[in-house]
């Protein structure tokens, strides 16, 4: 088994600017994201489908398309920015919160979604529920998904991803 690795610079770049209706925070680049310098990035991840099937985006995107995102109002982000690997495998250290809530704050999205139960809980220091949660980050409100994530096939449910294509909608046309 391959070790996670940790790197000065951010494994996978930030996409994030001013105006987004909607960001993504997954944990780390997985060890296929990382080698290939793009989100969600294994062919057995759902992320991408999920995307579409919501209606997030008008089409079906590639990993390496991820750059296009901001045009849909999307952005994507990271807890550990600077590891890469299965979670489980990553330092207690890895993930840093007051990092990302300052991205968060500083762009500040309407809506921010985690893109697993382990994001959220690593993120906001509490067990958390699928669906849009009570806490928020300055005015961000904020959302937990089922993992799009292969290993986490047991768990997954479009249903979340269809209710947070419904606030993104409504995000949208508040802008």
């Amino acid at each position: 088994m391959a070790m996670p690795r940790r790197t000065e610079r951010p494994i996978l770049p930030d996409l994030l600017q001013p105006g987004l209706a909607l960001v993504f925070c997954g944990t780390a680049a997985g060890r296929r994201s990382a080698a290939e310098r793009a989100y969600y990035a294994h062919p057995g991840n759902l992320f991408w489908r999920a995307l579409h099937a919501s209606g997030l985006t008008p089409r079906l995107l590639a990993p390496a398309e991820f750059p296009l995102l901001p045009q849909f109002g999307i952005g994507l982000t990271d807890l550990a920015k600077r590891h890469s690997g299965n979670d489980d495998e990553l330092p207690p250290d890895a993930f840093d919160a007051p990092a990302l809530f300052a991205r968060i704050e500083r762009h500040a999205p309407r809506l921010l979604a985690f893109t697993s139960k382990n994001a959220a809980r690593a993120a906001l220091g509490h067990a958390v529920g699928y669906g849009l949660q009570g806490d928020t980050v300055g005015g961000t409100r904020l959302f937990v998904l089922p993992s799009p994530s292969g290993q986490a096939r047991g768990h997954w449910d479009l249903a979340s991803w269809l209710a947070l294509g419904k606030l993104y909608h409504a995000a949208r046309a508040d802008v």
